[in-house]
């Protein structure tokens, strides 16, 4: 009887009948709600109790970048990395395997996320947050990927300023932070130019706009990866930068063409208030 509670708890079926509109009780969205969020809760417990199985290679794989700089720093520093307190080792194997497990059920929990907004949208507000979704996960990863190859590089200047006579106590929550604080900003910055397109076919961003505004956006990704990107060196910098202004230039074209096909479709739709149509 209580299992059978628990899964028509997890199922979030509606009890009152949904109107002709297709709308929906608040009580019965609210369940909903409830059920997925205990779904999200159950698939990444599960998943971090699995990530406790493999705590060897995802450690190993997380400390690749420190062991890299730590190699190229050679004998001109000496860091070390640390773990400080009886229970930092659990909360160790606590933080690095839930990071993990989050990250891993993504798109799990991010489906539940579309799904629950889904039957609010109209038909093609639902094709287009099916091309984001489709576009932005990959964006992202490879953005991920990309900030986790200039890690090292990073690590190495930013230990490497640390004078000859100190010793460079590199305390792992505060390197894990450093690493996911970098990852975040990288996966993100390569999601900027997704939300250009979808601007653009909002009507609030014609591409038009983008090629006047060429240069300053140029200087803006540079700005943006000096500031975003926790080391100071300029290679950093470049390993951001240049991407987003390459994203950034295929944005443009992707815009420009939407606007022209728009165009042919609606001569008038590209108008200001006060131009004359060609018409």
């Amino acid at each position: 009887m209580r299992l059978t509670g628990f899964l028509a708890l997890l199922a979030g079926k509606p009890r009152h009948p949904v109107g002709p509109d297709g709308r929906m009780a608040l009580s019965d969205h609210l369940r909903e709600l409830r059920a997925r969020i205990l779904k999200i809760a159950i698939v990444i417990l599960i998943a971090l109790v699995a990530s406790l199985f493999f705590f060897d290679q995802i450690f190993a794989l997380v400390l690749e970048p420190y062991t890299a700089a730590q190699e190229q720093l050679g004998d001109r520093v000496d860091t070390q990395a640390t773990i400080a307190g009886a229970g930092g080792p659990l909360m160790l194997y606590l933080t690095l395997c839930g990071t993990v497990a989050v990250v891993l059920t993504s798109p799990f929990w991010l489906y539940q996320i579309w799904a629950f907004i889904l039957p609010g949208l109209h038909p093609q507000e639902r094709k287009w947050s099916r091309v984001f979704a489709a576009v932005a996960g990959p964006l992202f990863l490879a953005g991920v990927v990309l900030g986790y190859y200039t890690l090292p590089k990073g690590l190495e200047i930013l230990i490497g300023l640390t004078p000859g006579s100190l010793v460079n106590l590199v305390e792992f929550g505060d390197y894990l932070s450093f690493l996911i604080r970098t990852l975040l900003v990288f996966g993100i910055a390569f999601e900027i130019p997704v939300f250009v397109i979808l601007l653009n076919l909002a009507g609030v961003l014609p591409g038009r706009a983008l090629g006047a505004h060429r240069a300053w956006i140029i200087l803006g990704s540079f700005i943006f990866a000096a500031i975003a990107t926790p080391s100071t060196d300029p290679f950093t910098m470049l390993f951001l930068a240049v991407p987003m202004v390459a994203l950034f230039g295929i944005s443009e074209v992707i815009a420009r063409t939407l606007d022209r096909r728009r165009a042919q479709a609606d001569p008038a739709a590209g108008l200001d208030d006060d131009e004359l149509s060609p018409l």
